[in-house]
């Protein structure tokens, strides 16, 4: 076997096997019990509640959560705009990058407070390191964003009957503190001393093989990254995200950021287990997650292990496999793996870049975040399935002729008319933009750089990352326009939030109601069974919605190069 194969299998396994007490520890974290970890946070976090006059033992209903939660992000946004806005003129600027234009400082303090990181600029010429640095902030309080809200889902179904849902500020520092930091710091060690750059000094002068002097950028890189993995962010601090040498220097590098992108997402289910009694259920959803993005990743490898056919007819040697636009540290089976794990988990970085991917191979990206409930985010990939378990309920319930129930709460209707919103909210954002940008050429597509079904591919890319809160792009286009930044800016808010309330909406209107233990005709929830009729209900809406439009796409490309 292929040892790129051998190292993929190890490492996917490995952050299963870490996955499983990670999640443990977060359960436990967020019910309140002890932890080893006590004597170092507790001080940090009483300092948090005094300068900030939180009181976390004060609960909130399921409202107060959302206010609380739009209200905070609203603040980070309005100071990510002074700060990228007037970077140029701020300390912290050694390579005097200039400030961004409103639409692109717009764009880009949306995206990172959205945990998207769609970048429409050069990390190393766009932003200062003061301007790194603050999206750096955002990283850690994004992802926390989204843990606490799925833990509001959590108390929802381990409180038989209750209002309150905890405290959201409590969930959100607990989240930045006792699980995104110290992994974040664990995973920055390991890049630092493979090579990743930690350092406020400015570019660097060397002399290539070439014999030419180049200036060369540098940075706090190293912190950077890490929280971009471990946050399910994926903003790249230099221009090439993960496949520049200096934010992923080596296999093992490549290795780890892999491995790091995807733990808490896989232990946020595992938590929820942990969190609610019921650790056969977070089995059910991880086995159904799993299957969908091995189904994904499994064809990715193979196809980009093959390399490109029309190649092969001219008698290029392929051995390699289709390495345009691939590191040959990282070869193309890891590349290929990559590019499922970031778009299936929402982080959005790269390693190589999609726009060269086969074209099945994009189509597959495109369908990991048009999918949308494989893994997901930090936290909200778990809010995201949580919409298809209660369609999937719901239907189950209509077939045997029995009121729907989940965990021992009754599904009616005003769950399920927030349940398809939300649900529909993911097509009609993806496809509504790519239809309006296609139709207004002077505005979409007068800035491809690639004319015909590819082209139409960059376009439906981009808004599909968009509207996945994903941030990875077919780099084909040229997207600092003002078109481009405020009609992704808006999908990346209305995605974003509309998602998380939804969600949180439907747990909180069934925490109040009465508790009805399970008989003999409840409908259980935690079977292979019930694990198919999930699976079956994510490909049949994700398959009526968007194979029109991969038609016109990646499907359409595949079959002009046959």
């Amino acid at each position: 076997m292929n040892t790129e194969i051998i190292a993929i299998i190890v490492m996917f396994l490995g952050t299963i096997a870490l996955a499983i007490p990670l999640g443990k520890y977060i359960a436990q974290v967020f019910a309140g019990n002890k932890t080893i970890f006590d004597p170092v946070f507790n001080p940090i976090e009483r300092l948090f509640y005094k300068l900030t006059g939180i009181d976390p033992k004060v609960e909130m209903s399921w409202k107060q959560h959302m206010a609380a939660m739009l209200t905070i992000n609203m603040i980070w946004f309005l100071l990510g705009m002074l700060v990228l806005m007037t970077q140029g003129v701020l300390p912290l600027n050694p390579d005097q990058n200039p400030s961004m234009t409103a639409d692109l400082a717009f764009n880009t303090v949306i995206s990172f407070v959205v945990n998207c990181n769609l970048q429409h600029y050069s990390g190393e010429t766009g932003v200062s390191y003061l301007g790194q640095y603050w999206l750096m902030f955002l990283q850690f309080v994004s992802a926390g964003t989204g843990m606490a809200a799925a833990v509001t889902l959590f108390r929802a179904f381990r409180d038989k009957t209750a209002i309150d849902l905890g405290n959201f500020y409590e969930y959100f520092i607990k989240s930045c503190t006792r699980i995104l930091l110290p992994l974040s710091f664990a995973v920055a060690i390991v890049l630092a001393f493979q090579g990743t750059p930690m350092t406020f000094e400015g570019k660097d002068t060397i002399v290539n093989l070439q014999g030419d002097t180049v200036q060369v950028s540098r940075g706090p890189a190293a912190a950077f990254v890490a929280i971009k993995h471990i946050g399910t962010n994926g903003g790249g601090f230099f221009g090439t995200n993960s496949a520049h040498p200096f934010e992923n220097p080596t296999y093992l590098s490549n290795m780890v950021e892999m491995a790091a992108q995807m733990i808490v997402p896989f232990a946020m289910i595992f938590a929820f287990g942990y969190f609610i009694k019921r650790r056969k259920l977070s089995w059910m959803m991880f086995a159904v997650m799993t299957v969908g993005f091995l189904m994904l990743a499994i064809p990715n490898i193979k196809m980009e292990m093959e390399g490109n056919p029309a190649l092969t007819s001219m008698g290029i040697d392929q051995s390699l496999g289709a390495m345009e636009g691939k590191e040959i540290r990282i070869g193309a089976a890891t590349s290929g793996f990559w590019s499922i794990v970031t778009t299936v988990i929402s982080t959005g970085s790269v390693n190589s870049m999609h726009d060269s991917s086969m074209p099945l191979s994009g189509m597959n990206e495109l369908l990991a975040m048009m999918i949308n409930s494989f893994y997901g985010g930090a936290g909200v990939g778990i809010l995201n399935f949580f919409i298809f378990i209660i369609l999937a309920v719901f239907i189950s319930g209509l077939m045997v002729g029995r009121t729907p129930e989940f965990l021992g709460k009754k599904i009616e209707a005003r769950e399920m008319k927030i349940a398809m919103i939300i649900a529909l909210i993911h097509p009609f954002l993806i496809l509504i933009s790519a239809g309006l940008a296609t139709a207004f050429p002077a505005q979409g597509a007068s800035t491809l750089n690639n004319p015909g079904f590819h082209g139409f591919s960059e376009i439906l890319y981009e808004y599909t990352s968009s509207s996945a809160n994903n941030g990875s792009g077919f780099e084909g286009l040229g997207d600092n326009t003002p078109w481009w930044n405020i009609s992704t800016g808006i999908v990346l808010i209305l995605s974003r939030f509309l998602p998380i309330i939804g969600p949180v909406a439907i747990a909180g209107l069934l925490a109040k109601k009465k508790f009805i233990p399970e008989g003999e005709g409840t409908l259980q929830t935690d079977t292979a069974t019930f694990g198919i009729l999930v699976f079956t209900v994510i490909i049949i809406v994700a398959a009526l919605s968007f194979f029109p439009a991969l038609t016109l796409g990646p499907i359409a490309e595949y079959f002009s190069m046959r």
